[in-house]
Parts: structure tokens; sequence; C-alpha cells
């Protein structure tokens, strides 16, 4: 295997991104402070990765998909990946994340009605006001009352009063967070987004930082505020500005309902994933049914092959076909006709409704 991979597709976790060039002069970042490394991986990266991440030690992606995954890392760049459902896009993204230990995947799940403030941030502005009318409600304590300090203030001894408890990081703006590694991120369906999104995400990818108004407006006063991430935890920004200092591994994922405009296909890698053959899908059935697994269930993998030409089929139908198959123990021959006349209903192709 090339010395230059870093993301090698071998399924076993590594220290590779130890030795993760420089990046190109353009895309050199210095964001800080430095936050605190991510969490492990999460019950959904477990999920994607199969019964004890066996999907990470069966996965063994093409030549191709591993040079392209290690030219986003190279570049700092995002790897725009298509291909059609279940191929495994998403999960590239988390096999990544657990061959590199980058930690927990953060996840955006893109729907028509998604923005890029959604990605970004949150500002719970109303919860703020409500919690000050409360405040400004009760009355004054003795001591407050002696000290002069009227009732319903804002606590005095929160930088801005307290509006950090009000902004949480989303996916987006956690990714972006200075970190001493890469952090990974899902940009699940970009293709299902409103019209503006992909052109609003020009200017982040590039630059690499956002800022947020409300904490910009109190820059002098309030220089720095903590707030929440999409992690869960505190994090401090600095006049109100978030900037990377490792450009995030960042996977945008597409099922070809639209084309994208050329000034994102420009900012990004990219990579498309065929529809996986016998050999891959073999591989998937390991991960999640166990060893020997695509053996015993060799005539339902091969069913699900066999389609039409442009027929779309999703990897989970398999799944659901070989799950249902293994619980309920069909054995003779009236049940065998009720495994075949089940899975047919369970692999219909997508682009099928009768």
């Amino acid at each position: 295997m090339s010395d230059w991979l870093i993301y090698r597709g071998a399924g076993a976790p590594h220290d590779g991104i130890e030795h993760l060039p420089p990046p190109p002069p353009w895309r050199d970042f210095d964001g800080g402070p430095l936050v605190a490394p991510p969490a492990a991986l999460d019950p959904s990266s477990e999920r994607r990765l199969g019964v004890q991440r066996r999907e990470a030690s069966h996965h063994r992606p093409g030549e191709t998909e591993r040079e392209l995954v290690n030219a986003a890392l190279y570049l700092r760049r995002p790897l725009l990946v298509t291909g059609a459902p279940g191929s495994g896009k998403s999960t590239l993204a988390h096999s990544v994340a657990y061959e590199l230990g980058l930690g927990r995947v953060l996840g955006w799940p893109v729907v028509s009605r998604s923005t890029l403030r959604d990605g970004l941030y949150d500002y719970d502005a109303i919860g703020r006001l409500q919690d000050l009318q409360i405040a400004r409600a009760i009355p004054a304590t003795p001591a407050a009352a002696e000290s002069g300090t009227p009732a319903g203030a804002e606590p005095a001894d929160e930088p801005g009063g307290g509006i950090g408890r009000y902004i949480r990081l989303g996916p987006l703006g956690t990714a972006l967070l200075p970190s001493a590694r890469p952090r990974v991120l899902l940009v699940d369906e970009l293709d299902k987004s409103d019209i503006d999104l992909p052109n609003d995400l020009l200017n982040v990818l590039e630059e690499g930082e956002f800022r947020i108004p409300e904490l910009e407006r109190l820059s002098g006063s309030a220089p720095e505020v903590e707030v929440l991430s999409d992690d869960g935890a505190q994090v401090t920004l600095r006049d109100g500005r978030v900037r990377c200092r490792a450009f995030p591994f960042i996977v945008l994922t597409s099922n070809g309902e639209r084309d994208f405009p050329a000034p994102l296909l420009r900012r990004c890698i990219h990579l498309h994933i065929p529809v996986p053959d016998k050999e891959r899908l073999a591989a998937m059935v390991r991960a999640h049914f166990g060893e020997g697994a695509d053996g015993r269930y060799e005539a339902v993998i091969d069913r699900f092959l066999d389609r039409e030409p442009g027929d779309v089929r999703a990897v989970d139908q398999l799944f659901n076909a070989i799950h249902l198959t293994q619980k309920a123990g069909w054995t003779d021959e009236d049940e065998e006709e009720t495994r075949r006349r089940l899975t047919a209903e369970l692999m219909r192709p997508l682009d099928r409704t009768r």
C-alpha cells in the first residue's frame, strides 16, 4: 500500500493522522484557543459500522475511494460523495473517524427547510427574553437590595449578561471550532436542501470561519463568552468568532437528485460510489450478521443483485430481508415460499410503486 495514504481503508485504528502533512498555504488556518478533543464514537457510528464495528474491518474501499478520501485530507477540502441510496456514502465518514481516531462524527441531516444558520448555531432569543421577564417579576433579595442591584437584572458576573447560555453551536459550527485534529462532519443528503443552501455554504467552506452577530455586538464588554457546542460541551468564543485550526473532514452526500453550482463543486473533491458488487455486499453482510452469513444468505444477495437495468435498490433492503429470514427461522417448503415472497416484497426496486 502506498506510503502517502493517511486513510488506508484497513478497518483498524492507527496513528496515521499524526503523519498528515501541513496544509497548503491557502488552506492554513490559525484559529484558537484550542478546544478539548471530542468524545469517542457514539452509538450512531457503531450502528453504521456494524455489530462490534465489524463493518470497519470488512469495509474495503476501492483504490479510487481511498485516494480521493486522502486527497480531501491533504488538501483540506470537503468530500462530495454521490451514489445510489444505500451505497455506503454516509458510512464512509464513520469509517474515516473510526480508523483515524477522530472521535464522534458530527451529523447534519439536511432537509428542504435547512438553512446555513441551522448548521452554524442557534440563538434562543425568545427563551432569553422569557427568562428576563420572569427575573424582573421576582423581587430583589435583601442582599441584592443592600448592594443596589435592581430586581430582575441579568447576571452581572456572566460575560454578556449570560447570553452564552442561550447559544448552541450546530454541527457545522462545532466542526469549525479550533482543534488539534480535524473533526469529522457528515452533511447528509445535501441534494434535499433548499436551492440557496449550497451557495450559502461557499464562504464558510472557503474561509473556515464564521461570526455570531449576537456576540460580536457585545465583544467590547464581553470579549470572551462560553457557549454550548453540538457535543454538549462548554467552549469559549472570542469576539463572537469561530475559526478552525485543523480544517474538518467534511463529507457532503448526495443521491443525485439535483445538480450543484460550479462554485461549490470547485471547493470539493468529488467521489462517486458505484452500486455495491457481490463482494462488497458480502462484506457488509458479514459485518452486520457475523462470519459466514454471506454464505448462508447467498441466495438473498443474488436476488438483491438480480435486477433490471436502472432499478434502484438500497442495501438496507437487503439487510431487512436477511434479518427477517434469520429471525423467522423458516425451514419447511411452505415457509420457504413465504420467505421468497416476502424477500421479493422487501427488495422491491425503490423506483417502482407497483
